[in-house]
């Protein structure tokens, strides 16, 4: 039997499974990981586990820098040949596997080396992420612009670039292409400075603080007001809210203190009720606060307070240049991306601008982006901002959907 094995290789994460299935067999970090207190390096799957201590664990990751060809061979390895992953017989299979655009010939030759001299795949086919989330979105609405038009602009926000890239006729259009180089490493990177600078020093923690990014993280639709609201004491601060950091005793992983204090900020957008109840002042917060609001830091409690980081963080996708670097914003990046595509076009891609990615998971990610797209777009065109049903496997289900016919 000849399987189309569809493998969506990120920086961050490695979705593998057989084309045809709607999900992924396998969602794994594409890193090794060695906890402090072993010398065993762990592998993929082996760092989900929830018995495992990551606490200031060493990674490595095949695209650090560089390509390391021989870590990633021993990660698609793991995951072939493991009966919990894949567990497929590459020589009998046929292999679809996506790449960044504008990859650097190196970087193709050895992954085209691998495929075939390590692996002994039947055969190899090499796609980008945009026409795959193209192809995907325009099944799943047959009678909506994305297929009548054939034409969309894919915004995918990965770990380490974001592209705004045109589609059309599922050909992405190379010379449209507009990348952003700010990805979910680099946010994490921001939140690990900031924590360690005002808190207790986090630099170390790569596991740890992707989960507080993950789950307390948000994107404000007014920072002006919010960063004022981050400056109030007591619970006038909807933004304050404790992370408890793992003690390698009774619990090796971290986890939020109290989760409807973390949701209060909500009400400020009426996306839910309020909580009912309030949190008292220094009453489940870890004594991190005074009575009159400043920070107060007990070394003695193993965990930390957020406020203003909270938002701060994705707020370097929209604004970059207000913390110092030299780019566009995201919303710049996409006027520049659908001006370099043809007249005729442009008005039909500002209708289909489909968001895909792991970072498009913040709250509020889209409502803030067609925010600051709205001035920059003419009156005359109209907008229309989608996220994906799941934007992590966004990607994966195209090339799945497109290894049926293969």
């Amino acid at each position: 039997m000849n399987n189309v094995v569809v493998l969506d290789n990120g920086a961050g994460l490695i979705k593998a499974g057989i084309g045809g299935e709607r999900d992924p067999t396998a969602i794994v970090p594409n890193s090794m990981g060695r906890p402090l207190s072993s010398k065993k390096w762990l592998m993929a799957d082996q760092l989900l586990s929830p018995d495992v201590d990551l606490t200031s664990a060493t990674v490595r990751r095949p695209f650090d820098r560089r390509i390391n060809p021989d870590l990633q061979s021993s990660l698609w390895s793991h995951i072939f040949s493991n009966s919990n992953l894949l567990n497929i017989t590459p020589s009998q299979s046929s292999l679809l596997l996506t790449e960044p655009l504008f990859n650097i010939p190196s970087i193709q030759r050895s992954l085209d080396e691998i495929v075939f001299e390590d692996f002994n795949f039947k055969a190899l086919y090499v796609s980008d992420s945009p026409s795959l989330v193209h192809l995907y979105e325009a099944s799943r609405r047959p009678y909506g612009i994305v297929s009548k038009a054939q034409c969309s602009l894919v915004v995918d926000c990965g770990f380490s670039f974001t592209h705004a890239s045109p589609v059309f006729q599922n050909f992405t259009l190379n010379y449209g292409v507009k990348r952003l180089d700010l990805g979910g490493k680099a946010l994490s990177n921001f939140l690990k400075e900031l924590v360690s600078y005002r808190s207790v020093n986090l630099m170390d923690e790569n596991f740890l603080m992707d989960d507080v990014k993950e789950k307390l993280c948000f994107v404000s639709l007014d920072v002006a007001r919010d960063l004022q609201i981050a400056r109030e004491p007591g619970n006038d601060n909807l933004f304050r809210c404790t992370y408890v950091l793992p003690d390698g005793i009774t619990h090796t992983k971290g986890f939020l203190k109290d989760s409807e204090e973390a949701k209060r900020y909500l009400s400020l957008y009426n996306d839910e009720a309020a909580p009912k109840q309030q949190v008292a002042a220094g009453e489940q917060t870890g004594k991190l606060w005074s009575n009159d609001g400043s920070r107060r830091i007990d070394l003695t409690k193993n965990e930390f307070g957020l406020t203003n980081e909270r938002f701060l963080v994705p707020e370097m996708m929209f604004r970059p240049a207000d913390l110092g670097l030299n780019q566009a914003g995201l919303a710049e990046s996409i006027v520049r991306a659908i001006s370099f595509c043809h007249s005729h076009l442009q008005p039909l891609l500002y209708e289909s601008i489909i968001l895909t990615g792991g970072t498009t998971l913040f709250p509020h990610f889209a409502q803030r982006l067609e925010m600051d797209l709205r001035p920059l777009v003419p009156d005359k065109y109209r907008l229309k901002i989608t996220t994906q049903e799941d934007p992590i496997l966004g990607v994966w289900r195209g090339g799945s959907l497109f290894g049926i016919k293969s």
